[in-house]
């Protein structure tokens, strides 16, 4: 018998179904009803519903919801400091059954390599990791990444059972001003997914940009911005991560009307937040929880999010569809008590007979040593240039302070939360350091560094004493990547990530316990920000006060604050 006359046989009840949820309810993302019914499921697939079913194992959920699985739009899972399979046993458990990624980090170090290792992991994940072909590699011409991916080495992947596409485009300057490598890659991906990243992007430009054939947003940080997306067809990703917080802006956004045109993402979120919060579920219950109608809500986690990436076979409880099932208490509350993947109870044992993949980019730290003479910053006349933090989101200000001297060197001026701020190539191609200042951490003493650097990660380190800072960044090699706070010349806190200077290879109960334990040596020094380490990993982003594109399709230069 084939698996499809099984299917057939066990939804009309001529053979029990190999599993039967019995006894609970489910919520119909069509009509808003709760039903009564069982749910039976064959092999990977929903095959009945809304009947009774006998089944070989049979599963009682009585008091129970069942919903559709959640569906994480846009997320990097280098961001969560673990690798494709530990983030799998972290997020699952959480209901998040499909998770669409952009290996952008991992490929700004290691290139191929990279999108082959998570391609790989994909494979063997219980959860359905989808990847997205990393579209800006390097992502700027201003700093030194480990690789460049033009569109020749993206091809052999397009065709691979896990790509969905073309991830998001940031380098949108580039596509209004048709850049040839720009054209090249959304040329080869016409009438596939192609991620778009614009944000603040509106009127003509935005519509020039959506010419291109780009259908969705993950940057809006107001509702009048996602608003002007969505008429023009953007299917828009409302994002809360462990940095960008974009959820509360933007809930206006959750109606029964819009739904079909919202979905849900994380970008960026660690292992620490997601044992404190939760992950997509964190997002369902905050947008209940301030008045947004459960049916809007729980169709952008599902079966909106898989209809705008061509996902047509979840997303709904219904015969026919895959079995991503979520067992929860209430629609509030939101609480994962049991998870099915394609068909499977997620459990440790089905966890544990996964395949390990081999980790790559072991050795991608190559830094050259540095001195505290290297962050020297001489004296200038006026005012200078400072990268202004705003908590809660990766953009930056540019400011500018008349700062105090020491010598014949620009000091920090602690008054003013103004501290050092440097960036080291580390891929080992030509040893570039930038100096600037930085205001926001709240730093008064110390240093703290990172491999992990937005986007071509290279090492960045923000410090009081310029001594620190070289102690925290050689400090790094040492561990092949990482994060390192340092006071006194002495280590106070550290983590490890030496797959390819992004990921740790431990366990993510590990890597939570360790980032917990960076957080109060951070707030030693007298951090003030919430996340200062995923702060201090944007921080290397170009800082552009006003998002005016020229003739040439580029920023001016004056207009950074640091260049690394």
């Amino acid at each position: 018998m084939t698996d499809l006359e099984r299917r057939i046989d066990q939804g009309t009840g001529r053979e029990p179904a190999d599993i039967v949820l019995k006894g609970g309810r489910f919520f119909d993302l069509v009509t808003g009803e709760i039903v009564a019914s069982d749910i039976a499921i064959c092999d990977d697939r929903i095959v009945g519903t809304c009947e009774g079913y006998e089944g070989r194992e049979e599963i009682d959920v009585t008091g129970r919801i069942v919903v559709p699985g959640f569906i994480d739009t846009h997320l990097h899972i280098e961001s969560s400091l673990v690798t494709p399979h530990e983030f799998d046993r972290c997020v699952l458990p959480h209901g998040v059954t499909t998770a669409i990624c952009d290996p952008h980090e991992i490929a700004n170090v290691l290139g191929e390599d990279g999108i082959r290792f998570f391609l790989d992991s994909a494979e063997r994940t219980i959860m359905d990791i989808r990847v997205q072909l990393s579209s800006c590699v390097p992502a700027t011409h201003l700093e030194t990444s480990g690789a460049d991916l033009p569109v020749e080495k993206l091809l052999p992947f397009r065709h691979h059972p896990k790509v969905i596409g073309l991830a998001e485009f940031m380098n949108f300057p580039g596509v209004i001003h048709k850049d040839p490598g720009c054209m090249a890659k959304l040329e080869a991906f016409q009438g596939g997914h192609i991620d778009g990243h614009a944000p603040l992007l509106s009127g003509r430009d935005l519509n020039g940009y959506l010419s291109a054939g780009i259908r969705t947003d993950h940057e809006c940080t107001s509702a009048e911005e996602a608003l002007e997306k969505i008429r023009k067809g953007m299917h828009i990703l409302i994002r809360e991560g462990s940095v960008s917080k974009d959820l509360l802006a933007l809930m206006p956004l959750f109606t029964e009307r819009l739904s079909p045109f919202i979905a849900l993402c994380t970008d960026d979120r660690n292992p620490l937040d997601i044992a404190e919060q939760g992950h997509l579920d964190h997002m369902i219950r905050t947008a209940i929880a301030h008045g947004r109608a459960p049916l809007a809500v729980y169709r952008a986690a599902s079966i909106s999010a898989a209809k705008a990436f061509g996902l047509h076979d979840r997303g709904l409880i219904a015969p026919g569809w895959r079995a991503d099932l979520v067992v929860i208490d209430t629609l509030e509350d939101c609480r994962a008590e049991m998870v099915f993947s394609a068909g499977r109870r997620v459990t440790d044992a089905l966890f544990a007979g996964r395949k390990p993949v081999e980790p790559v980019g072991l050795d991608s730290v190559r830094a050259r040593e540095v001195k505290a003479s290297h962050f020297a910053v001489p004296v200038t006349e006026g005012e200078t240039p400072v990268i202004g933090v705003l908590p809660g989101k990766i953009i930056t200000e540019h400011r500018r302070f008349r700062l105090p001297s020491k010598g014949n060197q620009t000091a920090v001026d602690l008054s003013q939360d103004i501290i050092k701020v440097a960036v080291i190539e580390r891929h080992g191609k030509n040893g570039n350091h930038a100096n600037g200042f930085v205001q926001g951490f709240g730093l008064k003493r110390g240093a703290i560094a990172s491999t992990v650097g937005h986007d071509s990660h290279n090492i960045c380190v923000v410090g009081v004493d310029e001594d620190d800072m070289a102690f925290a960044a050689n400090r790094l090699g040492e561990i092949r990547g990482g994060f390192v706070v340092v006071e006194g010349g002495r280590v106070t806190g550290e983590i490890a990530l030496p797959v390819a200077g992004l990921m740790s290879l431990e366990p993510f109960e590990v890597v939570r316990d360790t980032l917990h334990r960076l957080r109060q040596a951070a707030l030693a020094l007298g951090a003030t920000l919430e996340e200062p380490f995923l702060q201090l990993a944007f921080l290397p982003l170009p800082v552009i006060p006003h998002l005016k594109i020229s003739d040439r399709g580029m920023v001016d230069v004056d207009k950074f604050a640091l260049i690394g």
